[in-house]
């Protein structure tokens, strides 16, 4: 699926392609929620990275976060986001270098509606940010255990 998506000053516009389009995993990590959680979570995507097309890069900086619970190691991950509004974009890890997660909350694009959601390192979220539970919703301290593509090939959501 080509997800388009912007920055809120419109500075930054870029689109992606989606294989993994479904806006399902709520994460409720310090980083997620303190970069880019509006409401105590972010949602990432899954897109390929090879398809990402940009205008205005010269507004994107990048952030790479540091793991406390790591004794102050910076994270691979690189978060983008908009150097003049500040909304948060995507984030690309060298880790998995053919990957990139757009930010739900930067899509304009209409996205599907999940079947299921997954809310992750509830371990790590803040008190005020109670998860607000469907009847198929699945909870994890942690990382969940499947991956953004497993959990859409389980489900024949794959696009």
């Amino acid at each position: 699926m080509r997800l388009e998506g912007s920055c809120h000053c419109k500075a930054v516009s870029f689109a992606v392609e989606a294989p993994q389009p479904y806006p399902f995993n709520l994460c409720y990590c310090s980083i997620c929620r303190k970069t880019a959680g509006a409401g105590g979570y972010a949602i990432n995507l899954g897109a390929l990275v090879d398809s990402l097309e940009v205008e205005g890069w010269d507004h994107i900086r990048s952030y790479n976060a540091i793991l406390h619970e790591r004794l102050g190691a910076q994270s691979t991950g690189q978060r983008k986001f908009c150097g003049i509004c500040g909304s948060a974009l995507w984030i690309w890890d060298p880790t998995w270098p053919d990957l990139i997660h757009p930010h739900a909350s930067a899509i304009d694009t209409e996205l599907p509606i999940s079947p299921e959601r997954v809310h992750m390192m509830l371990g790590s979220r803040a008190n005020w940010a109670v998860p607000c539970l469907g009847p198929n919703d699945r909870t994890f301290d942690e990382y969940p255990d499947e991956s953004l593509a497993e959990w859409h090939d389980r489900l024949g959501l794959t696009s």
